[in-house]
């Protein structure tokens, strides 16, 4: 059980919040449709069960919603391969539909921010029918094509990040296309300027409905070597499972030339006033590239992939990421998200299961006490732990493929439990597209409501303190100790500093403290009990 001490009241020497634009700071709350409730009892989450759920979100103190894709798809990756960027797939509703969230968003105080997917599209999307069509038509630039080596072989040596070569031949064109993804999911040109004007045109499109801001999905595949350079080897890999991490990806991606296309993309932004431009960043050389994205007059921000496939959440960890974004003039604003739609859930990743209530209210705090804008994901809240998917039940086409070394993407992606005891948990009348977890309804929405002591409650409480000290959300960080259990870090602004000390291990830890102005978990005058932590003004 954790023990939570009274706030302190912000200082008054402190920035009011309405110097800082919404986004520097703000606690944004992820939400993947299929998965967060479902409206018309067909086991699949809709635009119209968000709008209907949204008072849950308001409830935990966060600034802004992140939608994940919604848009009409084959659903071949679960929305992430778009046929028509301007449109509401039939299974989550409509257009109207999606006007009606932004609506009950705004009136409840709350920003809106939308996947965009502009690496790739879906095989289905017009714009590639049209580009395969043939090698004269007025698309046929629009995607990456290239002839065959003479002995009939992919043009290079890249890998698809689900496995195979990134290469699928079409006959219609007699040569191959470009995938980093799946073969239906054919990577566009994102060096041909009217490629670039037609994304351009769909990000004002969203914005004048109204979106507050956009997360662009994997970003850094945007652009290629034209010259389709092969990829060098990783020396001495260790077990990988899937060709693709036998590589260094030099060639298929992170090409220089996409900062200038950001920089346009944060000028529209600009022009529309406070709209918000999120990068998601992962591979080898994510830290370049999230500094490089976020440099001045490119994007407001990035975040990787630093925790959400770390398999220890550790002292080291935390100090090395935290120190890569210095708070100086010219240097980038982070993001930080310890689980996601993509990531195993945290709690079923770092730590035993007889510590996961403590650790999950740490781990909260701790998110909440980093420098930068914080991600949290539908059901983090409630400590939802990783559901083992049977495969006959798999939907993730990358565990399909990879099975059974590939963790399924499945068992993060389980329908939120709004009700213990109703049939589908609150979530769906139906049957759900994926099953619970066998321990979600204890975790469910109205469990907690009803449970002061609750990690829902506590989260709740944890932003509330962010939002009361504006040192936590906009001061610098600096680290104090970050030894193999204790994690101290200050949180600085003006004359004020906040002293931040974690315990992340399972055992107990020497550490001393004045006074705590917040605390979770067993402490006494001088130690620090397993997974505890505590807040103390200096």
């Amino acid at each position: 059980m954790s023990s939570v001490a009274p706030h302190a009241e912000p200082r008054a020497e402190t920035a009011p919040a309405a110097a800082q634009p919404w986004w520097r700071g703000a606690a944004i709350y992820q939400i993947y449709p299929r998965s967060f409730c479902d409206s018309d009892g067909d086991g699949v989450g809709d635009l119209k069960g968000i709008t209907a759920r949204l008072d849950h979100v308001a409830d935990l103190g966060v600034d802004a919603v992140w939608v994940s894709p919604f848009f009409t798809s084959p659903m071949r990756d679960f929305g992430y391969d778009v046929a028509d960027y301007r449109s509401v797939d039939p299974i989550f509703g409509t257009l109207a539909d999606f006007d009606a969230l932004v609506a009950r968003a705004h009136a409840l105080g709350l920003k809106v921010l939308i996947d965009l997917v502009f690496s790739h599209t879906s095989e289905q999307h017009p714009w590639f029918v049209e580009s395969r069509s043939s090698r004269e038509n007025d698309k046929s630039d629009w995607y990456v094509w290239a002839d065959p080596k003479p002995d009939g072989s992919p043009p290079s040596n890249w890998q698809s990040v689900f496995g195979g070569p990134s290469w699928t031949w079409d006959a219609r064109r007699e040569q191959y296309y470009h995938h980093n993804f799946l073969k239906e999911q054919p990577q566009l040109n994102g060096h041909s300027p009217a490629v670039q004007q037609a994304l351009l045109d769909i990000v004002a499109f969203w914005l004048d409905r109204g979106v507050d801001g956009f997360r662009f999905d994997a970003i850094n595949f945007m652009m290629h070597d034209p010259a389709l350079t092969d990829n060098p080897p990783v020396a001495n890999p260790a077990k990988r499972t899937r060709p693709f991490d036998l590589q260094h990806h030099f060639n298929n991606q992170s090409q220089p030339q996409i900062g200038a296309f950001l920089e346009r993309l944060r000028a529209l932004c600009d022009a529309h006033g406070a709209a918000f431009a999120l990068a998601e960043v992962g591979g080898e050389q994510a830290e370049r590239e999230m500094n490089d994205y976020t440099a001045p007059g490119r994007l407001h921000s990035a975040y990787g992939f630093d925790f959400l496939y770390a398999d220890r959440l550790t002292p080291a960890l935390i100090a090395r990421t935290a120190e890569r974004w210095p708070d100086r003039p010219g240097e980038g604003w982070p993001s930080w998200a310890f689980e996601n739609h993509d990531a195993p859930r945290a709690v079923s990743r770092w730590v035993a299961p007889e510590h996961a209530a403590q650790f999950a209210r740490t781990k909260m705090l701790l998110l909440a006490c980093l420098r930068g804008s914080i991600i949290l994901y539908q059901g983090e809240e409630l400590g939802l732990t990783q559901v083992e998917v049977a495969f006959e039940l798999l939907q993730d086409p990358e565990a399909i493929a990879n099975w059974p070394q590939t963790l399924s993407r499945d068992g993060v992606r389980t329908p939120m439990p709004w009700t213990a005891d109703a049939r589908g948990h609150g979530f769906t009348d139906g049957d759900p597209w994926l099953p619970f977890g066998p321990d979600h309804a204890g975790l469910s929405v109205d469990r907690q409501n009803g449970d002061p002591d609750s990690l829902l409650h506590f989260t709740r409480t944890v932003l509330a303190l962010r939002n009361e000290h504006p040192e936590l959300r906009w001061g610098s960080l600096e680290i104090v100790e970050a030894g193999e259990a204790i994690l101290r870090f200050d949180r600085v602004r003006g004359s004020s500093r906040l002293r931040c000390t974690f315990n992340l291990s399972d055992q107990w830890q020497p550490a001393t403290r004045s006074g705590a102005l917040f605390h979770t978990g067993e402490l006494s005058a001088e130690a620090l009990g397993p997974y505890a932590a505590f807040i103390e003004v200096i």
